[in-house]
């Protein structure tokens, strides 16, 4: 258990057991447990937009966004806004893209992102709980961090840095179990057998634009593909 151990520790801020020292290996094998806390995280955010849910929609959204938030540390949204920032001031030059992306200061394409994702989290959260679709809102954290296990094996990695430490930590037998286990939740949340789509695209794009994947392009998919996530079970609830 101490992969999972390690995988919360990174994606939370939730309490856990102090943990002795933590190789490079054992690191990047903790991403095989991405997806498990994701669950967690979903468990967490649906529970807070239920009980919010009980005086109001609105009141239910936003405090079901400020724990998903808090729980984990605001760490995808900043790799949103970084891809944003970098993006943004590329200009097609490569060299300008690595050095935005290793910027700690945040441009106003990173603040312009991290603010339209927001609001589509918490617009889209409202709508989910008039519909009273808790489920899907809890799985919808699980899927999109199925997300990770994918990209560090197909895209190249951009720059040496965290993102390029999970190399080699995923195995087929990871994809193949998760991917598994994708296709059963989507038994219950079936706008979840769209989510093979949004990572897909997200990988193409990241390649296409940015050239390869580092944690910024990790995190900033995590967040893309949560947004898409719930509009697809919002529309799907409509539809059906």
């Amino acid at each position: 258990m101490k992969g999972l151990l390690i995988a919360i520790q990174f994606l939370t801020r939730l309490p856990t057991p102090r943990l002795a020292a933590v190789s490079s290996a054992e690191f990047a094998a903790s991403m095989r447990w991405f997806p498990a806390v994701g669950l967690l995280v979903g468990v967490i955010v649906a529970a807070a937009a239920w009980g919010g849910g009980r005086l109001d929609g609105w009141s239910g959204a936003l405090l079901a966004l400020l724990l998903w938030v808090g729980v984990t540390g605001a760490l995808h949204l900043d790799g949103l806004g970084d891809i944003a920032d970098a993006r943004g001031a590329a200009h097609k030059d490569r060299d300008c893209m690595i050095a935005a992306l290793s910027d700690p200061h945040v441009g106003s394409f990173a603040i312009v992102a991290i603010v339209l994702q927001l609001v589509a989290k918490l617009v889209l959260l409202h709508a989910l709980i008039e519909s009273q679709a808790f489920l899907a809102i809890a799985l919808v954290p699980f899927a999109a961090r199925t997300g990770p296990l994918g990209w560090s094996r197909w895209l190249p990695d951009l720059h040496a840095g965290l993102g390029s430490r999970f190399r080699g930590g995923v195995r087929i037998g990871d994809l193949l179990l998760w991917g598994t286990l994708l296709a059963a939740a989507s038994c219950w949340s079936p706008a979840l057998l769209a989510t093979p789509l949004f990572l897909l695209g997200w990988g193409w794009w990241l390649r296409r634009a940015i050239g390869g994947v580092s944690g910024d392009g990790h995190g900033a998919g995590i967040e893309v593909t949560e947004s898409l996530s719930l509009f697809a079970a919002l529309l799907w609830l409509q539809v059906a």
